[in-house]
């Protein structure tokens, strides 16, 4: 049995990317502790999906009253063009004026509006069709109605979810389902009902699959994209879109933004005297250091040779000096010939230092992790 169990987790796992880190797994299950830039970029791939989704079906959801016009009789097919109309109209604003700021907040209420539409849609029709008794080619395109909850099922396939998030969408679709079932209780054909049902159940289960799937290659390529190769932090170029969006947070929230510019003291005689590779070890030291005196909710970007960059949201410019100051305590490991490796730093405060953009902060933390250097380096400098 044991043999069979783990045969089976291998090839579970060779279903995900190679490049996907064993810790990272759980956050296909759940939508938390994602990383700021992962729920950025997720954020805004699912509203683009979804207006993709709402442009799709703006232009099919009236052509199909052309048909309605020719198989039912009026005033059926003039209902359901109104609710048609009502749809398309929903969808193009939808896609036209609906805005999304790279918050997942955003992207959950886009993607409930999306299928809210054609739910009550379904629902509303559905019902509407029931108090008609239609035979021969009303009746058969009448029962493509009852396809729609399909439609929307596959339709998930199209979003980055987590397997709880995918759970939620696909219960309410479900629950649409059963609705529409207990409207039509007295004329519901219950074997027809039933094995409806079950198919949607599958298509759900098969649904939820893609979604995880296509969540982490896309957090396997965004880590390879947003990454530093050596140290395993943020890149330059994800550091400047965390800053900006921790700016434009602070000032929503009119909450405090520390920026701490650290620089490794005398680095270049590391490898002049020892080698890069050495140079290389005492970086991703350094760095690991840094991130065990980090909270969740800071980001460590390498800026650049031996330049980190420590972006604390909610932090003001005590709480900063007090977290560096414990960074100073605990040492940022060692040199190869076994003195403490230390680091001139810079820092700099929204409110404190009343800065007006975030390239200003960026400056100014930069212009006093020099004035750090030029104090005798292994000191903090934030005035």
């Amino acid at each position: 049995m044991l043999p069979f169990a783990d045969l089976l987790r291998r090839r579970l796992n060779s279903l995900l990317p190679a490049e996907l880190e064993p810790h990272e797994r759980l956050k296909l299950l759940i939508p938390f502790h994602h990383s700021l830039l992962v729920s950025r970029h997720r954020a805004g791939l699912i509203v683009d999906r979804v207006r993709l989704f709402a442009l799709l079906f703006a232009l099919l959801t009236p052509l199909w009253a052309v048909v309605d016009l020719i198989v039912f009789p009026y005033p059926l097919w003039s209902q359901l063009l109104g609710l048609r109309l009502v749809v398309c109209l929903a969808f193009f604003s939808l896609l036209l004026f609906y805005r999304e700021r790279g918050r997942m907040t955003d992207a959950y209420l886009a993607m409930f509006i999306l299928f809210a539409i054609p739910t009550l849609f379904y629902v509303s029709s559905h019902t509407l069709l029931a108090h008609y008794e239609l035979v021969d080619m009303p009746a058969a395109v009448a029962a493509g109605y009852a396809f729609l909850p399909f439609v929307l099922m596959a339709g998930l396939a199209l979003f980055p979810l987590t397997l709880l998030e995918n759970l939620l969408i696909a219960m309410v679709l479900l629950l649409a389902q059963a609705v529409a079932g207990y409207l039509n209780w007295s004329t519901l054909n219950w074997p027809s009902f039933v094995g409806a049902f079950w198919l949607l159940i599958l298509i759900a289960g098969v649904t939820g699959l893609a979604c995880m799937s296509q969540l982490a290659f896309m957090m396997a390529l965004l880590r390879q994209a947003i990454r530093d190769d050596l140290t395993g932090v943020f890149s330059r170029n994800s550091g400047e879109e965390i800053l900006q969006v921790q700016w434009n947070t602070s000032l929503r929230n009119n909450s405090a933004l520390s920026l701490a510019f650290i620089d490794l003291d005398h680095f270049k005689q590391i490898n002049d005297t020892f080698g890069h590779a050495t140079g290389d070890d005492a970086l991703r030291a350094a760095s690991l250091h840094i991130q065990d005196c980090m909270r969740s909710s800071d980001s460590l970007v390498r800026w650049g040779g031996e330049e980190f960059l420590l972006i604390m949201p909610d932090t003001d410019m005590t709480r900063a000096r007090q977290a560096l100051e414990r960074l100073q305590a605990t040492g940022l490991g060692q040199r190869p010939d076994g003195t403490p490796l230390t680091a001139s730093i810079g820092l700099a405060e929204r409110y404190f230092d009343h800065i007006e953009v975030p390239q200003q902060l960026l400056t100014l933390a930069d212009k006093r992790m020099y004035k750090a250097k030029a104090a005798g380096r292994n000191c903090i400098c934030a005035l």
